[in-house]
């Protein structure tokens, strides 16, 4: 069995998962820094391995018709395997280096 592994300070205001990982690219027990953007989106997909497809809604002005739309987006992120995360799971995500030719984000916290 493998020993539980202190998660480090990402520096972000976050709660740490409670299982601990052996994944390099964790960013609590590995060794991936986190910069840049922090997201929050709903989870659509998680059948890529160690991958989730997070979707963000947003609202875009229209100038000429002077109002709003609703518009998504959608990211693909790394999640660590020490997060248990789901189709329909609010969550956290935050850019990192390119981790493959579509992710450059990686799940953080799980909301509730």
């Amino acid at each position: 069995m493998a020993e539980k592994r202190e998660a480090r300070n990402i520096g972000l205001n976050v709660t740490p998962p409670s299982e601990s990982c052996t994944d390099p690219k964790c960013p609590f027990h590995g060794t991936l820094p986190v910069r840049g953007q922090v997201l929050t989106g709903t989870v659509v997909s998680t059948k890529m391995h160690n991958t989730v497809s997070v979707e963000r809604e947003f609202m875009h002005f229209v100038k000429k018709f002077e109002r709003y739309e609703k518009r998504t987006s959608t990211y693909h992120a790394h999640c660590p395997p020490c997060m248990k995360i789901t189709v329909g799971d609010r969550v956290r995500i935050a850019e990192c280096r390119p981790l493959s030719k579509t992710v450059s984000f990686v799940t953080v916290e799980k909301l509730v």
